[in-house]
């Protein structure tokens, strides 16, 4: 069965490109999550408080909520507040989002378990999908089409979970 899944984890172009080549990934979408408006564009991000976020669709049969969760775990600085790599702002918090209560606290649940071993605080966001935008044309794929563009995440470093 086909799930989804919606990470922000800084810049998207990065998370979009990490879990494109994760086998059970279906499909990705970059956009904008749980702003404060219907509407949104990368010039008015900033002011509508949206999240740069990937929307996941996965084969639930072939890949786990689970293991998205750690390999999104890997990939971020989970104790940074409005900062991945060199992006700094609101629009580049962390933030796990769903419409599904039960991933939901699946999502609290393995967060809980990494806190239990962090030295600091979590600063992941964990929420209901309130607004999902995508983003424009230009951004979808980003790195595929501008393979010297900017990455905060090392896109060859996929452990095994």
């Amino acid at each position: 069965m086909i799930k989804e899944i919606y990470l922000a984890g800084g810049c998207f172009w990065g998370v979009e490109a990490y879990f494109k080549e994760i086998e059970g990934i279906t499909d990705t979408k970059v956009g904008y999550a749980n702003g404060n408006a219907e509407q949104t564009n990368y010039q008015e991000v900033k002011k509508t408080d949206h999240a740069e976020t990937v929307k996941v669709s996965y084969d639930n049969e072939k890949i786990s909520l689970e293991e998205i969760l750690e390999y999104f775990y890997y990939i971020i600085d989970p104790f940074s507040i409005d900062r991945q790599g060199n992006d700094m702002g609101r629009q580049y918090r962390t933030g796990i989002y769903s419409n599904d209560e039960e991933d939901l606290t699946k999502v609290k649940a393995f967060l809980d378990k990494k806190q239990v071993v962090a030295e600091k605080q979590i600063q992941v966001e964990v929420g209901k999908l309130n607004n999902f935008i995508i983003a424009e044309d230009y951004h979808q794929d980003y790195l595929e089409k501008n393979p010297t563009g900017y990455c905060h995440i090392n896109l060859n470093d996929r452990p095994e979970f």
